[in-house]
């Protein structure tokens, strides 16, 4: 049903409705979020119901009225069906995350990605996660690698409170490391030249933030996973573009780089791509 709510939907309202509602939706624990191109009352009603018959386990269904914005990357919601509550628990990989849908920024669709991440990292290893929400990617990294350190920083004290009860919930003391404020500050004040991976979960700001990612690496190296926003039409291809924009910045810092695997994690609208890029930097320069 997930992927087929229009179909699901086609008996139960007129066609005009139905070309308003997304086709797909998230669900995060017992919570489910949907949107549409334009609110209609009624047909919100129609689809909440249909979530909620198929999908048991779902005690609240929301309208996202937003989009995701604002340097906490939140969105606003409404309340369509169920109990009036946006705090849920979320199970993923054998993790229990809880969150506030409205108040922190959570992805379901990302769950391939972090078992991506946490796959990758070998043992011993020193991760920082630069915009790590309510702490998903360090989680899963703190749980499923042996002997980690993951310093996981966010912004937003709304996601810093929940990250915390995160760790403490999965019992990751002294392996994941939350960290509140700005990462490019905590990495200038703390963490300079630890690193032998870091994670930019944040595609508005990657680009931006990316000569902290540098400085926070050993001064041997190490990796960067780069998340980016592309638009790509006709033959156009957005790893392609993303690896294009970061080399222009890496070559202007005199870093020494090469790029391993690139992907499209996910469709984000039309013509609109979520890609991720796996840069090694082999050495830094001596300002780094």
């Amino acid at each position: 049903m997930r992927k087929r709510l229009r179909e699901k939907l086609s008996e139960a309202l007129p066609r005009e409705e139905i070309q308003q509602i997304y086709d797909s939706f998230d669900i995060i624990g017992d919570i489910a979020i949907f949107k549409v191109a334009k609110e209609n009352t009624s047909s919100n009603e129609v689809v909440a119901k249909h979530i909620m018959t198929v999908h048991r386990a779902v005690k609240t269904v929301f309208i996202q009225t937003s989009p995701v914005t604002g340097d906490f990357r939140v969105r606003e919601l409404k309340l369509v069906a169920g109990e009036n509550r946006t705090v849920t628990k979320y199970k993923e990989a054998g993790c229990i995350f809880g969150v506030d849908v409205e108040k922190c920024y959570f992805s379901p669709r990302l769950s391939g990605e972090r078992r991506r991440i946490a796959s990758l990292i070998k043992n011993d290893k020193i991760v920082v996660n630069m915009f790590s929400g309510v702490g998903c990617f360090s989680i899963l990294i703190g749980k499923t690698s042996d002997k980690p350190k993951v310093y996981s920083i966010d912004v937003n004290p709304t996601a810093f409170h929940f990250m915390e009860d995160n760790i403490r919930i999965n019992r990751l003391y002294n392996r994941v490391i939350p960290l509140l404020g700005d990462s490019k500050n905590i990495i200038q004040n703390q963490l300079k030249g630890l690193a032998d991976r870091v994670l930019m979960p944040l595609p508005v700001l990657a680009l931006q933030y990316l000569p902290y990612a540098i400085m926070a690496l050993k001064q041997s190296g190490g990796w960067i996973h780069y998340y980016d926003f592309q638009h790509a039409i006709g033959k156009e291809n957005p790893e392609e573009k993303t690896k294009l924009k970061v080399a222009q910045k890496l070559d202007s810092l005199s870093v020494c780089y090469t790029f391993g695997s690139s992907r499209i994690v996910r469709s984000t609208g039309p013509n609109w791509f979520q890609t991720v890029l796996d840069i090694q930097v082999s050495s830094l320069p001596s300002k780094f």
